[in-house]
């Protein structure tokens, strides 16, 4: 068959590659697949309305194209077998056929044929899918440029764009660097915060969550308002100190979106100054607060409260409690981080916080059980006998892990040493080296055969090429 001329190839590689952000090899690659697929739709439209599709799904996977970007076109080569009585027209060639121009062929040689129909007879439904699977190529080495592109970045927090809405996601468009790009990245709801406005082309700091392998989607970008380190983030870039490496971020706890919207979104950040001189939790806030406003407006009003870590534990809960007034701490149980906080009456109510916030923020914080006390009706030889009964029942607890554990432990190593004795009556044949691996014609051991599944059918979800593009592909006009 005669070469298909695809007037313009050269320039539609290099506009796709242009307009994807591709290399030139990959589009080529894609162009190919979507053409040999458009040629199994092709044969297959054959037998439509007059007999079931004989086709198996790997039927076609001696098949190939080659482009030809000198003389801009492409040939449908297929490898096929010499033997001696054909069984498939399509995988197989009589070696009388064969012997007519090559007299040394010998039966199972495999020859490479050009089997390119005319592009009349290509169709239109075959350019359709030829335009269809070209789309979806291309979608998929994007999203496989994307996986490896934001996999290893460097900085976790991107400028992003509020493009649309899909249910309760926000789509939001976001880019690596400079000149790169833009990506699709999807803000789920539960990263959203409930004082945001997500509004069409509204622009956000987000946190990179994950890049992700989703079903049938490839490659997709997950991105948090929610998530702790966009909060580190914002105080890094605020606060000289801690670029500088002065003070440091030792924990961070968040609660950006409430169990109960009478809650608003919280977080507590504990510093601590690597030089004396240095006030932490001052170069946190900033003169009259200037920082840390600037880290509550990209939060939209969230409400932070900046304590100073310490390797007290007794201080730090105290501190980790603010702005609650603290009078004492009772380390009741430090093996098992359990304390007691005593706090005058009238501070009670802010120490446990609204719906309990306060507590809950400063137990993730600092690692620690808190029991907020009032000071005034503390009882410590009432407390300290409840105390020590649950230290039993922890230690129990604790004791019958162990005992479980150090089961399961024997358990394995009895099998492990039965497992020995059977190997030592009964050796296997690896044990001993006494087994021969089955041996080919060159001396080379044999393999078994692979089994190569065929490539699923391309979905056509993602906008197909232009028509101009879909014209100069199929070398048909589908308008």
């Amino acid at each position: 068959m005669a070469l298909v001329l695809l007037p313009g190839l050269n320039n539609l590689i290099e506009d796709i590659s242009d307009e994807k952000k591709l290399a030139p090899q990959v589009v080529e690659a894609a162009l190919r697949e979507a053409l040999l697929k458009g040629y199994e739709r092709y044969r297959r439209t054959l037998y439509l309305g007059i007999s079931e599709d004989p086709f198996e799904e790997d039927y076609f996977s001696n098949f190939d194209v080659a482009l030809d970007l000198e003389e801009e076109g492409y040939r449908v080569l297929a490898s096929k077998i010499i033997v001696e009585e054909v069984e498939s027209d399509d995988h197989q060639i009589a070696i009388e056929e064969v012997r007519q121009v090559a007299e040394d062929a010998q039966i199972g040689d495999t020859v490479v044929l050009d089997v390119t129909p005319e592009k009349d007879d290509f169709g239109r439904m075959a350019a359709a899918t030829t335009k269809q699977v070209l789309a979806q190529k291309l979608r998929d080495q994007q999203r496989r440029m994307i996986q490896e592109e934001f996999a290893d970045l460097e900085d976790p927090v991107l400028t992003a764009r509020v493009i649309r809405f899909e249910r309760q996601s926000v789509i939001m468009a976001v880019s690596s660097g400079l000149g790169r790009p833009e990506v699709e990245a999807e803000l789920p709801r539960r990263d959203q915060l409930p004082n945001d406005n997500y509004r069409a082309n509204a622009t956000f700091k987000v946190f990179l969550k994950e890049v992700s392998e989703v079903s049938r989607r490839g490659p997709q970008l997950f991105v948090s308002r929610a998530n702790a380190g966009l909060v580190v983030y914002l105080f890094e870039n605020e606060v000289p100190e801690i670029q500088e490496g002065s003070v440091r971020i030792v924990a961070v706890a968040r609660e950006a979106n409430p169990p109960s919207r009478a809650v608003g979104p919280r977080t507590k950040v504990a510093v601590d100054s690597v030089e004396r001189e240095v006030d932490p939790v001052g170069a946190c806030i900033g003169a009259r607060g200037s920082r840390i406003q600037q880290v509550v407006n990209e939060l939209r009003g969230e409400k932070i409260d900046v304590i100073r870590w310490s390797p007290d534990p007794a201080q730090y809960l105290a501190n980790s409690l603010s702005p609650a007034r603290v009078e004492m701490v009772r380390l009741v149980d430090p093996e098992g981080h359990h304390a007691h906080v005593l706090v005058p009456h009238d501070q009670l109510s802010l120490a446990i916080g609204r719906e309990g916030q306060n507590v809950r923020l400063a137990a993730r914080l600092t690692g620690w059980k808190i029991d907020i006390k009032n000071a005034q009706e503390y009882d410590q030889v009432s407390e300290d006998q409840t105390v020590a009964t649950l230290i039993a029942q922890r230690q129990e607890e604790e004791a019958l892990q162990a005992e479980a554990e150090a089961r399961l432990e024997a358990e394995q190593a009895t099998r492990a040493e039965e497992d020995a004795r059977l190997r030592e009556l009964y050796p296997l044949p690896e044990d001993d080296g006494s087994y021969e691996l089955e041996e080919g014609e060159d001396g080379v051991p044999a393999q078994e055969p692979i089994d190569e599944q065929a490539e699923p059918r391309a979905d056509s979800e993602d906008p197909a090429p232009t028509e101009d593009q879909a014209e100069a592909v199929t070398g048909e006009d589908v308008r």
